[in-house]
């Protein structure tokens, strides 16, 4: 599955502004880069975890610097590996990352900028069922309700993992369908368009009333 921007927001935590920036820079690169303008990138599940390992390198007060600088160095010495930060092991001391070496028969702990300091392990993991966790919580169609000229309908909001924002139908007026950025933006179009339903039926109604 190909994530749109907004998604990738929703489901890493990370800014926007940080997406951009780090897909210039090359922190973490989209599977399906822009092809020109009025394209868009597409990230890859692996892209995900990627950002989250970026994220909390940077939580961890890891700078952007170094970061850039490790990914050039495994990069360099392992150009068989397409999502350093998401296939391989890092950790951290807060001040250097380090990156365990996945390939050898024993862990070997590879210093990526200098030797000899006290490590601690980021849970990658975790970071990868946490992201499962809430793709799965936002995939997840959830029925509302909404109130229009009096009557009750039950809608269907889907999320739209690739462009973001969220699909809505209504199950009592299947032809009812609309969109929103939000959730409450979605439902409120939706409401517009039961509005002019409700409006077509009665115009029908009516004409079929003068017509006995």
């Amino acid at each position: 599955m190909i994530f749109g921007k907004k998604a990738v927001i929703a489901l890493t935590g990370v800014s926007g502004r940080q997406v951009e920036h780090w897909a210039t820079t090359g922190v973490v690169r989209p599977s399906i880069p822009a092809a020109g303008k009025g394209t868009r990138r597409g990230y890859s599940f692996k892209d995900l975890v990627a950002l989250r390992v970026a994220k909390h390198l940077r939580d961890r007060g890891i700078s952007l610097q170094k970061i850039q600088n490790c990914l050039s160095w495994l990069r360099k010495h392992f150009p068989d590996v397409k999502h350093p930060l998401a296939e391989m092991r890092v950790v951290t001391d807060g001040e250097t990352l380090f990156v365990v070496d996945m390939d050898r028969d024993r862990e070997k702990i590879i210093d990526a900028l200098k030797q000899g300091q006290q490590v601690f392990p980021v849970a990658l993991g975790e970071i990868i069922e946490g992201l499962k966790g809430e793709l799965k919580k936002l995939a997840t169609p959830r029925e509302e309700r909404v109130m229009v000229e009096g009557r009750h309908f039950t809608v269907i909001l889907t999320p739209d993992l690739e462009d973001g924002g969220f699909t809505v139908q209504c199950k009592e007026v299947p032809a009812a369908i609309s969109q929103g950025e939000t959730v409450q933006e979605a439902l409120d179009n939706i409401a517009e368009v039961l509005e002019e339903h409700l409006e077509y039926v009665k115009e029908q109604q009516a004409g079929e009333a003068q017509a006995v």
